[in-house]
């Protein structure tokens, strides 16, 4: 198990740039099992998680070329089907929760799939209902081995239905939406998630040749078609590493430009460092994060207390709330987190009140953060990295402490963020990997 060892308090300078979007390479990946012909994708990001799941493609008889860093070729014309029932598929696919996404592309070319109950991080229930329920209705029969964690589904044929997700997952519609595109007939999702991971994917899809309309929004019209084509596609930046970078930059009193950032991309994250009092400058595609000795936190006009919530898209992605979180810490003022999806996610708070924050638990979704105003800085730790989002958020944490903080189990950092230890470095920051 590897570690980082931090030394904080040094104030960092100059340009990172955002590795692609880690949520939408696992989409557009998986897609590639759509067609026989070749599909090039481009800034592909060099993680764990992608380079898991191009390793399982690869055993299932998928060609991979890789013509440059971040560039690759896929051809799924000659898949291994029987693979998917060998025990080294079920190791491989259990170790990656994004490997439930290639159900879809399966059944809708092959008309079976099988896929072992998967991980990835433990940050609470995570169901998987709205991915076989939806391809239930497109006319799936579903069986799962309760003894052996074993998901399958079948169908002679896929026919469009309407549907109306129970919840707006954003795996379960690119699930169903990639199944949905050579089903017979028309399909319709209502409630469907509309986050960019979700509308690159379908416009990957129709430049494959699919039929969608309503990309962006929660209702979408699917006409299936027969056969797809290949195509080329270019991955978004990384919003999360992109909020990460923002974060980064506050808590260590820094002056940080974040270029090709996918600005039209990012929704309301900028907006929720501001009302921490984060001054985020949009200059074209490029954010610069002014160095700050102090900011304060928003306040309702009522003057209420400042609540940052999780919502699904357009709303803000819980995959930034545990760095929001962490920045708020040596804000000036008081904030509530409310992490509404996902129940452990707010666990690693204990870590920061180790460090010196000042942090009130009042369940498994929300935390109020008191804001010490830098009056009492953070100190070093040796802590454990639960999950990808905490990890980076401790990794933060760290670099603005005193002294010398030690992360271990950071290969959960490494399922999301590209060679952190060494871009950080060409910012300034003291950081060593260690065995």
């Amino acid at each position: 198990m590897a570690s980082f060892i931090v030394e904080g308090g040094s104030k960092l300078s100059g340009s990172i740039i955002p590795q692609g979007a880690k949520n939408e390479a696992l989409q557009v990946l998986s897609a590639c099992l759509l067609t026989n012909d070749e599909i090039v994708i481009e800034n592909i990001p060099d993680i764990r998680d992608v380079n898991k799941l191009i390793d399982l493609l690869i055993q299932m008889g998928v060609k991979v070329n890789f013509t440059e860093p971040g560039k690759a070729s896929f051809c799924a014309a000659q898949l291994n089907i029987d693979y998917l029932w060998s025990e080294a598929f079920m190791e491989a696919a259990a170790e990656l929760r994004g490997s439930i996404m290639i159900m879809g592309p399966l059944l809708a070319r092959f008309r079976k799939a099988v896929m072992p109950r998967p991980g990835g991080d433990k940050i609470g229930r995570r169901r998987l209902d709205t991915h076989f329920l939806g391809l239930q209705k497109l006319g799936a029969e579903f069986n799962y081995q309760e003894d052996k964690g074993i998901f399958e589904v079948h169908a002679k044929e896929l026919k469009g239905t309407y549907l109306l997700l129970d919840e707006a997952s954003v795996t379960g519609t690119a699930n169903i939406i990639m199944a949905a595109v050579m089903a017979k007939g028309k399909t319709t999702i209502y409630n469907a998630a509309c986050e960019p991971y979700v509308q690159q994917l379908c416009r990957m899809l129709n430049r494959m040749g699919a039929k969608i309309e309503g990309t962006g929004s929660n209702l979408l019209h699917i006409e299936g078609i027969e056969k797809l084509s290949g195509t080329q596609h270019r991955l978004l930046p990384d919003m999360i590493e992109v909020g990460s970078f923002i974060g980064l930059a506050a808590m260590t009193q820094s002056e940080i430009r974040i270029p090709n950032a996918g600005v039209a991309q990012l929704g309301l994250i900028p907006e929720a460092f501001r009302r921490l009092g984060i001054e985020v400058l949009i200059e074209g595609d490029d954010i610069l994060v002014p160095a700050q000795e102090r900011y304060e936190v928003d306040t309702f006009i009522d003057g209420s207390i400042m609540t940052l919530a999780d919502a699904i898209w357009p709303g803000l992605t819980p995959d930034l709330l545990s760095v929001l979180l962490v920045v708020a810490t040596q804000a000036r003022g008081t904030v509530l987190v409310h992490q509404k999806m996902f129940e452990s996610r707010l666990f690693f708070v204990d870590k920061l009140i180790d460090m010196g924050a000042q942090i009130i638990l009042c369940d498994p979704h929300r935390a109020t953060v008191i804001g010490l105003d830098r009056k009492y800085p953070l100190k070093g730790i040796k802590m454990s990295s639960p999950d990808i989002r905490a990890g980076v958020a401790l990794l933060i944490a760290a670099l603005s402490a005193r002294g010398t903080s030690q992360i271990s189990n950071i290969e959960q950092i490494d399922r999301g963020y590209q060679n952190i230890d060494q871009r950080l470095r060409q910012l300034g920051a003291s950081i060593q990997r260690i065995d």
